[in-house]
């Protein structure tokens, strides 16, 4: 069966229909109801929520407490700590914008050092074995992950690499362009073609996939350089989607792999765009799996990769 790819980037994706899913997990979703009940809930989302997508299943997904986004993109920055970033003069675009306009996770944690399998953890809820930054073989990997999930449900899915020298390229190291922050280059069961540079990443936002990832190169992901170099790099290249995001029922995602290795690996993690309560937060203590688990429900997956089936959704920060 051929496996379902992302389009092109400024070309239109068609509507997906509804994909068969596996039988629903009773104690995370109850989809069931009495028909009574089921009309008053309805009526009480509608009502209340009146930014919904038509094409979004509000009554499953508010179950969750979740929003049913159209499109959701995920920044991943580097090495730095919670106090490093968030206060700090040297981020005015994250903690001007994004963080005083969206919401601030003040206890979001990654799960080890170095930095690759911290990415692994987020995008497939293990380090896979992992424990260095060497580079890993192209495709090895088959375990599920956030694409293979989205693409077996008939969702779309593209990755936006800063310097990859070619669209599906599987270059290990090309100037700043480091393949150990690009995880599904790992896994045989994710197109490489599904990974385009930055270059690629649409005008047309509409155009997106329904979940993608972007990942500046070793100096604009604040890991070579400044955080005002990588405040600003975000500001340039992801404003215009994140204003976007707020009137057109989707997210933005911003969080980083690890600290610097003195702060208990507490990192930034923002959100921001539609049904985010402009300058929320939230205290509960939420990790690379929990970000991963909130992606997958986010966009209406039954399954959950690895530990993100143990994890939790991200909630109080919704509106």
């Amino acid at each position: 069966m051929a496996t379902a790819r992302p389009r092109t980037p400024g070309v239109p994706a068609p509507v997906p229909g509804t994909a068969p899913s596996a039988a629903p997990r009773p104690a995370r979703r109850r989809r069931i109801r009495p028909l009574a009940a089921l009309a008053t809930g309805l009526g009480l989302v509608a009502g209340s929520l009146g930014l919904w997508s038509a094409g979004g299943s509000a009554a499953a997904d508010t179950a969750a407490g979740l929003p049913a986004p159209d499109h959701v993109v995920v920044v991943v920055l580097e090495n730095h700590a919670y106090s490093q970033v968030i206060g700090s003069s040297a981020a005015p675009y994250l903690n001007g914008t994004l963080a005083a306009g969206g919401a601030r996770l003040t206890q979001s944690h990654a799960l080890t050092h170095p930095s690759q399998p911290n990415y692994y953890m987020l995008f497939s809820g293990s380090a896979q074995g992992i424990v260095d930054d060497s580079c890993v073989a192209v495709g090895a990997l088959q375990q599920p992950n956030l694409a293979s999930e989205l693409l077996a449900a008939g969702q779309t899915w593209a990755s936006y690499n800063e310097g990859l020298p070619a669209q599906g390229a599987t270059d290990c190291r090309v100037d700043s362009y480091a393949q150990k922050h690009n995880p599904w280059f790992g896994f045989g069961n994710v197109p490489t073609d599904s990974a385009y540079g930055m270059d690629a990443f649409p005008t047309d936002y509409s155009t997106l996939p329904k979940v993608s990832f972007v990942v500046p190169d070793l100096c604009d992901d604040m890991h070579d350089c400044s955080v005002g170099t990588g405040d600003s790099w975000l500001q340039s290249n992801l404003d215009g989607y994140a204003q976007w995001a707020k009137s057109n029922n989707s997210l933005l995602v911003v969080t980083f792999d690890e600290d610097n290795g003195m702060a208990g690996n507490r990192i930034p993690t923002l959100v921001y765009g539609a049904h985010v309560a402009p300058g929320s937060s939230t205290a509960t203590t939420y990790n690379h799996y929990d970000v991963l688990h909130t992606l997958e429900d986010l966009a209406g997956l039954d399954a959950h990769a690895g530990n993100s089936a143990g994890a939790t959704d991200i909630t109080g920060i919704w509106n």
